[in-house]
């Protein structure tokens, strides 16, 4: 019997994909495993994204649990190396897939899994972005599972004596409603894609304008660190990038608007070159040109 379990463990190994994750330590206690600064296809397999754990003493608090259940999987492994504690809570910072599809993982470990209001009105997708462009091995045993514990405003929780602080924008930024998670006592915020660096932001979901009026309250905070869905950067510049590119983004717009210039015209004169050596400027700046363009207009009226 023991044999054949053995058997079954060394099939599942060889057919799971391996993300080779490595933790990285921000601060005493908090660790990241920082994506890549890629496109999700099937060779990274979603590894695009960043994760996050935090020993809050007796358990790990995790933010964003990572594209799949192996993924998932692979990262508390690599830090039960490290502390061999339980999970307490699973954060989800917003909706995309890349952030979330995780979850699974987290809740058969008897995590309470945490997101915004609207995932309660997100239908289950009979195959979601990441299983379309990922391996089928690397999406092996993913499912779509949803938090369970939705914020609306703001939440607190208390986890082993410390203070965790979760905050709902409250308008559309990066997407329709995004969260940040702040810990006072380890001066840190989890900004989610609020916060992009190492690659260009997407404003495919989002308004230009809200997502503008987040990072200038992020910057207000009093936190060492602030660390983004995207990109290495943790301490408070690292919203410097993201802030940057959006406010030359709007400034070029709005002169443009202001000259009657249509959608089309502004699509091909705001080039923003200083940004065309950043990943996914090729496949992401025309796009948000075009989004950032439609919004300003809408909002000026």
């Amino acid at each position: 019997m023991k044999s054949l379990v053995l058997i079954i463990l060394l099939v599942n190994s060889l057919l799971s994909f391996d993300y080779k994750l490595h933790p990285k330590e921000v601060s005493k206690d908090i660790y990241c495993f920082f994506g890549l600064a890629q496109v999700m296809d099937k060779r990274n397999n979603g590894n695009m994204s960043n994760s996050c754990f935090v020993n809050m003493g007796t358990s790990y608090l995790v933010i964003d649990s990572g594209p799949t259940f192996q993924y998932a999987s692979q990262a508390y492994a690599q830090m039960k190396k490290i502390n061999n504690l339980p999970l307490s809570y699973v954060i989800n910072t917003h909706i995309h897939d890349d952030h979330w599809l995780g979850n699974d993982f987290y809740k058969q470990q008897g995590a309470k899994i945490i997101g915004p209001s609207n995932f309660k009105n997100l239908p289950k997708a009979k195959m979601t972005r990441m299983q379309r462009r990922i391996s089928a091995e690397a999406f092996k045993g993913t499912r779509q599972a949803y938090p369970s514990i939705f914020v609306d405003d703001n939440k607190t929780l208390q986890i082993d004596g410390k203070k965790v602080l979760i905050k709902s924008v409250n308008h559309k930024a990066h997407t329709a409603d995004d969260l940040f998670v702040y810990i006072p006592s380890k001066k840190v915020v989890f900004a989610g894609d609020l916060v992009f660096n190492a690659r260009l932001p997407s404003l495919r979901d989002g308004n230009i304008n809200g997502w503008l009026t987040a990072l200038q309250e992020l910057r207000k905070m009093d936190v060492k660190y602030i660390i983004g869905g995207h990109g290495e950067s943790i301490d408070k510049r690292s919203i410097d990038f993201t802030y940057d590119y959006l406010s030359k983004l709007k400034h070029s717009l709005v002169k443009l608007l202001d000259e009657g210039v249509d959608i089309g015209d502004a699509v091909n004169k705001v080039k923003m070159q200083e940004y065309k050596d950043v990943p996914f400027y090729d496949s992401i700046h025309r796009q948000n040109v075009e989004s950032a363009y439609r919004t300003l207009e809408w909002e000026d009226e």
